[in-house]
């Protein structure tokens, strides 16, 4: 059996990208952190940890994996991203009822917010939505 165990983003300023994805995503960091990478890890509950790797790697537009953020509330939480240093990236082929906002962090990894409000899994995580639940799941 495999499960995923950490997603790994190279970066360059590790000690920014821990701030800045350590605060977007509630994670806290184990200790001790090397001059090269850091590991964070869920403050509560579980999911898989995020890596941050300090080395040099060639950026790839469009990039060949890339994050799914579910959110309870896709505006809120887009509005706090871009207030810790994300960025909205434009793309005219994003369909006018997409359930995604693409966004990339300070260096421009990008990862995409989707609005999961009626995500059924809200419930396993303790976490309770406002919403009344519409047709399913969001894509992904």
């Amino acid at each position: 059996m495999l499960v995923i165990g950490s997603v790994v983003i190279r970066v360059d300023n590790l000690a920014n990208q821990i701030t800045f994805w350590s605060n977007a995503l509630d994670y806290a960091v184990r200790d001790p952190v090397d001059d090269d990478f850091a590991l964070l890890h869920p403050r509560h509950g579980g999911g898989p940890n995020v890596s941050l790797d300090a080395h040099p790697s060639e950026r790839t537009l469009p990039p060949r994996i890339h994050l799914d953020l579910y959110a309870q509330d896709q505006h809120a939480e887009a509005s706090r991203l871009r207030e810790l240093g994300a960025r909205d990236v434009p793309w005219d082929r994003r369909p006018p009822d997409a359930d995604y906002l693409i966004m990339e962090d300070p260096e421009g990894n990008r990862f995409c917010v989707i609005d999961a409000a009626s995500w059924p899994g809200w419930t396993r995580l303790g976490v309770h939505s406002d919403r009344a639940p519409t047709s399913g799941e969001p894509r992904g």
